[in-house]
């Protein structure tokens, strides 16, 4: 099978390597799918570039945690029924040396989940790590219908989403972005009230759409370092940060005291480290909302395989609106 792999971290255009390697078998509790779409997450250009001296972990990395594709195999105790069900797989090479780049890959079972049939490979690919990573951000703290919202980024790949789980489970959604032009992609799916924070002031402006100067019940974050002190000040006391980046600050200083005070929590997100319940209950949510035609998805590009390093090149470049997709099948 044809698959993309790297056998050192560095750039993608000096590392990525494009060839034949054997397809895989499905083992124990495994399902093999025929890869239609496999999706580039920063994790991803983050494993492949070695980031922060991550080492490579294995000898041979295929990478891609995300993609879509259709079960052709089983292991010999997963029921054969799955043969031909079409598929949103997820965590595909945590903990392991195979993703999604290949034609082929085997996971297990309860990480290859059931597209609905009103979805395409291309819109089943983009879920995955930003969809459920939304819905845990927004549900390991308790119900939010009728909490007031604040989605740091609501562009992105886990904004986009946390934007529409979160008004569709009946919380008030105020998102911030960095353009313009993605202010009213924002709104159209859903957010009440849309913050350029190149352009104003967050705190001031969400204090006066809630006429109140600390409203907010949660805060998605993206950026945890960097907006911290804007989270605080806006979060009314028993408030949640849930937060799943720090990029631009790393190694933030935790502001104690003001914390203290208000008897704030900070939810740390990690999809890969979170129960397993909770990743079967987000795709239950998604899937529920994906088959009542209620969850839209934001694609950027579609690269063939030849042209995946271009697709890493762009991930890494933070620049790009919408997901980063590349066609095997």
């Amino acid at each position: 099978m044809k698959a993309c792999w790297y056998e050192k971290t560095g750039p993608a255009r000096d590392v990525l390597v494009i060839g034949e390697m054997p397809t895989p078998e499905p083992g124990p509790g495994e399902v093999r799918v025929k890869i239609a779409v496999s999706a580039v997450n920063p994790s991803d250009t983050k494993g492949r570039s070695g980031w922060r001296g991550r080492p490579i972990g294995f000898p041979r990395v295929v990478p891609h945690q995300d993609g879509a594709g259709t079960i052709d195999k089983v292991g010999p105790d997963i029921d054969a029924g799955r043969v031909g069900e079409r598929v949103w797989v997820y965590m595909a090479q945590r903990s392991r040396p195979f993703g999604t780049a290949a034609e082929y890959t085997a996971v297990q079972s309860e990480r290859a989940v059931k597209l609905p049939d009103n979805a395409s490979f291309e819109e089943g690919a983009c879920l995955g790590i930003p969809a459920m990573t939304a819905h845990r951000c927004l549900y390991a703290d308790d119900d939010i219908g009728g909490k007031a919202i604040l989605v740091q980024g609501g562009a992105g790949a886990v904004g986009f989403y946390a934007v529409q789980l979160a008004k569709l489970g009946g919380a008030r959604v105020v998102a911030t972005v960095g353009r313009p032009e993605t202010a009213s992609r924002a709104r159209e799916i859903g957010a009440d009230a849309v913050v350029d924070y190149t352009r104003e002031n967050v705190v001031a402006r969400v204090a006066a759409l809630f006429n109140n100067a600390a409203p907010l019940d949660r805060v998605i974050e993206v950026a945890f370092g960097k907006n911290l002190q804007t989270d605080v000040a806006l979060l009314k006391s028993g408030g949640v940060i849930a937060t799943y980046s720090s990029d631009a600050v790393p190694d933030p200083v935790v502001p104690f005291t003001p914390m203290l005070m208000k008897d704030l929590t900070v939810h740390f997100v990690l999809i890969y480290e979170i129960p397993q319940s909770a990743r079967d209950h987000a795709a239950r949510d998604i899937n529920r909302l994906i088959a009542a035609g209620k969850l839209k998805h934001q694609i950027a590009e579609v690269f063939p395989l030849a042209r995946i390093a271009e697709a890493h090149e762009r991930m890494e470049e933070g620049r790009v609106v919408g997901k980063l997709l590349v066609r095997l099948g």
